[in-house]
């Protein structure tokens, strides 16, 4: 397994924050990567609906939060392994300048959540700059 580098942050809240912190118990594995349109996040959330998660955007932060219901199990059992979380997550990016989150679009298929980011189009002004006689 490889971990990149980049400069798209995690933002992670301290225990005493009241924003979420609180509720939120695990973050998904998220991958986050720059095509020539824009950035692709892809959240894997397997056992998951669509309308149990909430996408919400804070200035140049990406928000994506949920909850995973644990409703499979027998309710007296004793795990030998658990190693899939369930219960309510929240994961937050913050990404770099040059991306329109504005325009984002989000797609959840096959226990993949996809939110695709466009590249910021500048809106460049034209002016003439005046050229003097001389000197």
């Amino acid at each position: 397994m490889c971990k990149v580098s980049s400069t798209v942050h995690f933002v992670t809240r301290s225990s005493g924050s009241r924003e979420g912190s609180a509720r939120a118990h695990w973050v998904p594995n998220t991958d986050v990567y720059a095509t020539d349109n824009g950035l692709v996040i892809k959240v894997e959330l397997a056992g998951m609906r669509s309308d149990n998660l909430e996408i919400t955007i804070e200035g140049n932060r990406l928000r994506i939060s949920g909850n995973r219901p644990d409703g499979c199990r027998a309710p007296k059992c004793s795990f030998l392994v658990m190693e899939i979380n369930y219960g309510p997550f929240e994961s937050m990016l913050e990404l770099p300048p040059g991306y329109d989150l504005g325009q984002a679009k989000a797609a959840y298929l096959n226990g993949f959540l996809r939110i695709d980011v466009p590249v910021a189009v500048a809106q460049i002004k034209s002016t003439k700059v005046p050229i003097a006689e001389g000197n």
